[in-house]
């Protein structure tokens, strides 16, 4: 399976994944989601993974604009899913995929440790 890098080109910790990765010479490619979109089953795979309370970020920005009335909803993965498929950016950055489970987030340690140590 490929290495792909999920996230948005904007956001500083998956700027950060992106250049771990490069420096570190791992062949990988990234998904810009807010431009090109998630399916339903790529979500659902996650969510096969991981816990939605993993994959939705509470303490975004996308999060907190929510209404109080639409964050209430959000009580299991069916919920999660539908909320991440309409809005993207809720999705805590960056997901990494193709390098054993899915992971969520970045830090050197955490890479290093999913590749294997050395590049």
């Amino acid at each position: 399976m490929k290495t792909t890098l999920y996230g948005i080109p904007n956001c500083d910790t998956v700027k950060k994944a992106r250049t771990w990765l490069a420096d570190n010479g791992h062949d990988f490619t990234f998904h810009d989601f807010k431009k090109q979109g998630l399916t339903r089953e790529l979500v659902q795979g996650w969510l096969d993974q991981l816990d939605w309370e993993v994959l939705v970020n509470r303490k975004g920005m996308t999060w907190r604009n929510l209404g109080d009335e639409r964050k209430t909803q959000i009580v299991d993965k069916a919920s999660a899913l539908e909320l991440m498929l309409e809005n993207p950016s809720v999705i805590k950055r960056p997901v990494l995929e193709g390098v054993g489970p899915v992971s969520v987030g970045f830090s050197a340690d955490q890479y290093q440790s999913k590749f294997g140590g050395a590049a």
